[in-house]
């Protein structure tokens, strides 16, 4: 099993809407995906799925149980994938409120005691940014290689520059970068407009890491009838990136 990391510099750039069409272009080509949503403090996957849970989750289980032993969790199976996230164990409205140093245990759990079969790729929706659950599940999981997604603007190339220092300092391999947001098609005469200021050359991400893709704003990417073009050939390049 590949574990294929999916991160970003900051919030707000689709990181989960391209961790969810990656895994899907990844499974109609053939291949056996997981999904695991690490985002614990802000779970999307659930709701993009159509997935909620109602029922308050009243106590958390880590690790061994005196009268179960190791607690395994089952994925739930969607649009091919086998599926994970804290939104699953939580109700939607429900924050997880642990101390820090638990959350480092739940995102351990989400990989390790999960019931994955024969998998080929785990894809991991990160949380954004470079705190301490991304560097510790960076030092204790076997990562094959990690997506940096950003959006146009040069805040977002500037702290996603900031995730690439991190993850060289971490030893993992970067795939390359999804620019998402990346323009839009008029709809009357179909030229391209950049609703965002572009970032310079000069201190665009794209001057450290390929670029695997470009996902332009369009509302069908919002949609999951059927996986959009664009997301088959990054898959594409990603395979050829682990081969």
């Amino acid at each position: 099993m590949k574990v294929v990391a999916v991160a970003s510099g900051k919030g707000g750039v689709g990181k989960s809407t391209i961790s969810l069409n990656l895994a899907r272009a990844l499974a109609d080509s053939g291949r056996s995906v997981g999904l695991l949503d690490a985002d614990v403090y802000g779970p999307d996957i659930p709701l993009m799925l159509g997935i909620k849970r109602t029922r308050e989750l009243r106590s958390w289980l880590l690790g061994r149980d005196s009268r179960f032993g190791r607690i395994t969790l089952e994925p739930v199976e969607r649009l091919g994938l086998k599926v994970m996230s804290v939104g699953f164990l939580l109700a939607e409205h429900q924050a997880l409120t642990m101390p820090a140093q638990l959350v480092d245990l739940v995102a351990r759990q989400l990989i390790e005691d999960v019931a994955w079969g024969e998998l080929e790729y785990l894809i991991v929706d990160l949380p954004p940014g470079t705190a301490d659950l991304q560097q510790q599940l960076f030092a204790r999981s076997r990562i094959a290689g990690a997506i940096v997604v950003v959006g146009p603007q040069d805040v977002a190339h500037l702290d996603a520059r900031r995730l690439v220092t991190m993850l060289r300092d971490a030893g993992v391999s970067i795939l390359g970068a999804v620019e998402n947001m990346s323009g839009l098609q008029c709809p009357c005469c179909g030229e391209r407009i950049e609703v965002f200021p572009r970032v310079a050359d000069e201190r665009s991400v794209l001057c450290e890491v390929p670029l695997l893709g470009e996902i332009p704003l369009d509302p069908a990417y919002a949609r999951l009838n059927g996986v959009p073009p664009a997301f088959a050939a990054i898959a594409e390049r990603v395979e050829h990136a682990l081969a």
